[in-house]
Order: structure tokens, then C-alpha cells, then sequence
């Protein structure tokens, strides 16, 4: 059969598939704002970007609202100072709360929470003021996150603070509680890979766990000449590996890393190639079959990328048979060459998405990455043997001695000055330019391979020219930004965080809402005919009585009525929740106006659903 044939037979299966998942997914999606009683069983617990405690239910109850229209999942920011009910997994908690449907992007072509809140089964998100209020005791269900947790409070108890915190993250994936400060700094050094549980962590406990079993097998002589020492190891340590899967949650990058070793280790028991870019496609492809839509996250992308690109570097390394330096050299080039590739791999795929470049990253990860394998993970390893008998703390000691460490690492180099390089978001051919262009390199035959260059000049072309739009409008219309010489103007310096933050990122603008806020000049602003005018507020809007013809004014109010047959053109709630976020560009022939509705597209993640006035607790 034609090699084309072939793959236009699995994008089509792709499609299918993705549609499945698509659907099969499906839940109730509020389309109304909400304040009440809010009720549910805890399922997660974690952190907001903006350092609040969060939690996420399910088995919802909302006074007023029919089980049919109620989300089957959602997630509260806590910003009580009081003290409260404290969440733990399976706890039936509730809390007067504040709800709404999850947002579109923040921009036309930007990043889809909507399509994010979909796969994760959130039908609404908010927050809530007051303290949370046990209503019944955990069910008894939720094992493995009632284990993680345990685990993550037994280590946080033992390592106060934040080293306790990062222990508890490698450990368990519990990252609830690192701090802002810190999780900025692992960024900022590029050692937030040390947080996600993926092929390094992956890799290393199970490297641990099969040396000590090989080689504490081949200690007893009757077992060592009677037993296949290295594929009973291998298979002990599977369950080991599918064990930390199930605790850490299951991400994308630990999912791929499982996968990874799962190939590696059967290779082992059957005598077979364990490295090789077949377990590559295999665990991609068995990633997307389970979940289609982890293809357009960066932790799908990053993982994959410095994976496929370590095993091939490193077989031409083996197979082209270069220098390799004197024996006790080997691992310190080893070390080096792996986060060199690793780190060139993803930079790309880290830049497009974070709109960051760590310039020190190499070095940080020349100071830490060592540590992880010789002292990190096998002290890990320890403490949970050593768990049952309350030893925990000798291992446990260890590990934070070594974090410790890659800690003060992170906070110094990213208080260096240029630690970070902050640079615009490319196009939206950009990515699939370059993963095009790397996997030509890496799989192609022959001399013709070179052809790959092709692609990444012409990404790298494409990503120097990207023109940022000239004016964003957010889809609540309580915030514009405009482009000016001095980079975005936003009209307010509260207010819209999200997509604030999420403009100026994508700008390559490492100022603060309230910096760009200070470079707004007025109230309007002109784009050739058009002049931009931004309300924000209902008494912003009612001084408002005239506008003219060339006016744009954009509100998160309703207009007065006298404004109804006015001839300039309103931006307000009802417009904005048809279009969604909007972008305007200078064109030569007038201003070009895209919206996030029509570049994305009716997906089901974005159907327009019935409202319902906002529901008052009696």
C-alpha cells in the first residue's frame, strides 16, 4: 500500500478518533453566571496562578439549578482569610461561591480555556470568599488520591517549607503546596522540569529500583545461578513504574514516560532493544488514541520533542563510534550532552507557550540534574521503604540536603540579571514548521535528510516577522490594549488579569498590568478611522450620553437606551458573546478584525448555551 495512502488513512482515524474523545467527554457547561450554595466532593486540590488554594468537585449540587443543567465538575479559588473546613480528598465540603462559564481565549488564535475546561470535565470555575464548610465525611473512595495526599503531608511534615513543598511534588505530584516565589524561580533558571513527573523522574526511579534488585540478586549465589537476575528485576520494577504513574495523577509527561520505560522494561525481559525511536512512536501513539486533544499542549510537545531527540543524537553518537574521552569523563559528558540536546529540543515548543527563554538554563541544569539521579530519587526511593517503620526522615533528609541545593541554584540564577529573555508568540505555522523540519533530520535516510533545514528556516523567518495585533479586546470588554512604541497600553490596572498577563506574554512584554496601564494615554485611541474608547463599569458607561460616527466604544456594561441608534459602532457584553475576544490590525485597505469565535471555529467546547439570571441564595 502507498506510504500516502497510509497516512492519509490515520489522519482520517485521527479525526475519528478526536471527534470520539470529543464527545465522549461531554457534560453540562453552565451558561449563566451563578452566585449560591455551592456542594460537591473533593477530587483535587492545587494552586491558581495567582497563589490561592484551590479545589476541585465533583458530585455537584447547586440550590436552584436542575441535575441535567448542573456541571459535572467544578473548581473553586479559596481567598477566605478566615480559617475553614480544611479539603481533603473525598470530603463533601460547600461554600456560598461564585461561578461562571470557562472562558474563551484571551485572544483570537490564542490559547483555548474552553477547550482545556472541556477535556478536563470542568463545567465552571470561580471562586469563593467565605470559609469552606465540611457537610460529610470522605466516602471512601478516591484511593490513590487519598494516598498521595497522605504521602504529600507526611513528607511536608518531615521538610517544612518550601523544599518540603518540592519533595512533596517530585514524590507524589502534589505541587499545592510550592509557593509563587519558587515555581517563578524553577522557570525562570529552566528547572521546572524537576517539578513534572516525566522520563527523568520516571527514568530514575525505575533505573534505582532495577539496579538494586539486579544487583542485590546477584548477592545470593543460589539465585543468581538458577534465575534470570536481570528480567526478574525488570519485571519488579514495572509495577514500581505503573505504581508512581497511578500516584503522581497521571499527566501527559508521566503517561509518555511510562509508556517509555513499560517498552523499555519488557525489551529487558525479552532480551530486546530497550532505546529505540519505535518506543518513541509507540508511546506516542498509544498517548493520542487515549487522549487526542494532549497534541496541541506544550506537555505533549516538550516531552516528545527532547525524548525523540535525545535516543537519536545519542545513536548516531554510539553509532558513528566518536571519541568519547577517558572512562571516568563519560558521565560528566553524558550529563552535559543531555540537557544540551534536551534543552535545544524544547526550546521552541517552551518559548512559543511560556514567551520565555531562560539564557542560564544549561548551567542550572549542570548543577541540578546530577543531583537528582545520585541523591533525589534513590533517597525517595528510601523513605517510602522506610515509611511503614516511621524512618522516613533518614531518606527524606537526604532529599532535602539535595533540593536544598537545586533551590538556592534556581533563586540565584534567576536573580542574575538577563536570566530571562522574554520573546513574542510565533504564528500559528510556526510549531508545525519546525516539528516537520526536526523529524525529517532525525528520520530520514541518507543525504536527503537535509532537506529538514528547509522547514526550520522558513519557521524561524516566519517567527522574526509575527506582527502582534494592533488592539486586543477582551471578551468581557473590560479591558483593551493598544500597541504603542512603548509596547501594549491596557485601559485599566485591574482587572481581567488573565488576559492582561497572557497579552503582554505574548507580546514578549515582561512589564506588569499596572506598567502597561501607566503608557495609556487617554481614553481613545486611533487606528486610521477608527477611534477605540473604553468604558469600564456602569458608571464609566452612564456619563456616556453622545459618540461619533468613526467611534468604537467598548464596554463590559450595557449602554443607555439613548445609545441604541447611535452611529458608532458598541463593543459590549451581547456582541462579545457571539464574537468572543477580539483583535484589530492596521491594513492597508482599513483595519482587519479577527474574533476568537471565528478562528476557532462551533466546537462543542464553545456553543452558545442558554443563560439564566444569576441565582441569590435566600
Amino acid at each position: 500500500m502507498s506510504p500516502l495512502a497510509v497516512g492519509a488513512g490515520l489522519i482520517a482515524l485521527g479525526l475519528l478518533l478526536a471527534g470520539a474523545r470529543a464527545n465522549s467527554v461531554s457534560g453540562p457547561v453552565m451558561g449563566w453566571r451563578y452566585y449560591g450554595p455551592v456542594e460537591g466532593r473533593v477530587i483535587g486540590i492545587d494552586r491558581s496562578a495567582s497563589d490561592a488554594a484551590r479545589v476541585t468537585l465533583d458530585q455537584v449540587r447547586l440550590p436552584g439549578v436542575r441535575p441535567t443543567r448542573t456541571p459535572d465538575r467544578v473548581r473553586l479559588s479559596l481567598h477566605s482569610d478566615l480559617a475553614g473546613a480544611v479539603p481533603r480528598p473525598g470530603l463533601r465540603m460547600g461554600a456560598t461561591g461564585h461561578l461562571s462559564p470557562p472562558s474563551g481565549p484571551v485572544e483570537p488564535g490564542g490559547f483555548d480555556f474552553q477547550r482545556h475546561a472541556w477535556f478536563q470535565g470542568l463545567g465552571a470555575v470561580g471562586y469563593t470568599r467565605v470559609p469552606l464548610v465540611a457537610l460529610a465525611a470522605p466516602d471512601g473512595g478516591q484511593l490513590m488520591f487519598r494516598i498521595r495526599m497522605a504521602l504529600s503531608a507526611r513528607v511536608q511534615a518531615a521538610l517544612p517549607g518550601e523544599t518540603g513543598a518540592f519533595a512533596a511534588a517530585i514524590m507524589t505530584g502534589d505541587r499545592s503546596g510550592m509557593g509563587q516565589d519558587t515555581l517563578t524561580a524553577l522557570r525562570v533558571s529552566n528547572l521546572a522540569h524537576l517539578l513534572a513527573i516525566s522520563g527523568l523522574h520516571m527514568g530514575l526511579l525505575t533505573a534505582f529500583v532495577f539496579a538494586a534488585l539486579r544487583y542485590g540478586l546477584a548477592l545470593i549465589p543460589y539465585v543468581a545461578l538458577r534465575a534470570p537476575v536481570k528480567q526478574v528485576a525488570a519485571a519488579a520494577a514495572l509495577p514500581v513504574a505503573a505504581f508512581y504513574l497511578a500516584l503522581s495523577g497521571g499527566s501527559i509527561a508521566t503517561e509518555r514516560a511510562f509508556i517509555m520505560v513499560a517498552v523499555m522494561l519488557v525489551a529487558v525481559m525479552l532480551n530486546r532493544r530497550a532505546l529505540s525511536l519505535r518506543a518513541v512512536a509507540l508511546a506516542a501513539l498509544i498517548v493520542l488514541v487515549l487522549r487526542p486533544e494532549a497534541l496541541m499542549g506544550p506537555g505533549f510537545q516538550m516531552s516528545f520533542s527532547a525524548t525523540t531527540a535525545l535516543i537519536a543524537i545519542f545513536g548516531w553518537l554510539q553509532h558513528d563510534a566518536m571519541p568519547r574521552g577517558p572512562r571516568w569523563l563519560r558521565p560528566v559528558l553524558a550529563v552535559v550532552m543531555s540537557s544540551l540536546v534536551a534543552g535545544l529540543a524544547t526550546a521552541p515548543f517552551a518559548a512559543a507557550h511560556f514567551n520565555q527563554i531562560a539564557h542560564y538554563g544549561l548551567i542550572a541544569n549542570l548543577s541540578s540534574v546530577p543531583l537528582m539521579g545520585v541523591l533525589v530519587m534513590p533517597a525517595a526511593v528510601v523513605s517510602v521503604c522506610l515509611l511503614p517503620f516511621g524512618l522516613e526522615g533518614v531518606g527524606l533528609w537526604v532529599m532535602g540536603l539535595a533540593l536544598d541545593w537545586i533551590l538556592g541554584v534556581a533563586h540565584w540564577i534567576a536573580a542574575q540579571d538577563g536570566a530571562r529573555g522574554m520573546i513574542a508568540s510565533p504564528g500559528p505555522w510556526v510549531l508545525p514548521l519546525i516539528a516537520v523540519g526536526a523529524l525529517t533530520l532525525i528520520l530520514w535516510q541518507g543525504r536527503t535528510r537535509a532537506i529538514g533545514v528547509l522547514p526550520l528556516l522558513l519557521a524561524g523567518f516566519l517567527w522574526a516577522g509575527a506582527v502582534r495585533p494592533n488592539i486586543l479586546i477582551s471578551d468581557t470588554g473590560g479591558l483593551v490594549g493598544i500597541m504603542t512604541p512603548e509596547g501594549r497600553a491596557l485601559s485599566s490596572p485591574r482587572g481581567d488579569g488573565f488576559a492582561a498577563r497572557n497579552w503582554l506574554e505574548n507580546d514578549g512584554d515582561p512589564a506588569t498590568q499596572e506598567e502597561a496601564a501607566a503608557r495609556w494615554p487617554a481614553a481613545q485611541l486611533s487606528l486610521g478611522a477608527v477611534t477605540i474608547r473604553a468604558f469600564r463599569g456602569k458608571r464609566a458607561v452612564a456619563a456616556l450620553t453622545q459618540c461619533a460616527a468613526g467611534d468604537w466604544i467598548v464596554t463590559n456594561a450595557e449602554l443607555p437606551e439613548e445609545l441604541d441608534d447611535a452611529e458608532c459602532i458598541i463593543i459590549g457584553p451581547r456582541e462579545l458573546r457571539e464574537t468572543g475576544s477580539m483583535a484589530l490590525s492596521k491594513r492597508a485597505g482599513g483595519p482587519q478584525i479577527d474574533t476568537a469565535r471565528g478562528i476557532a471555529g462551533a466546537r462543542l467546547w464553545n456553543m452558545r448555551r442558554e443563560r439564566r439570571g444569576a441565582f441569590q441564595s435566600q
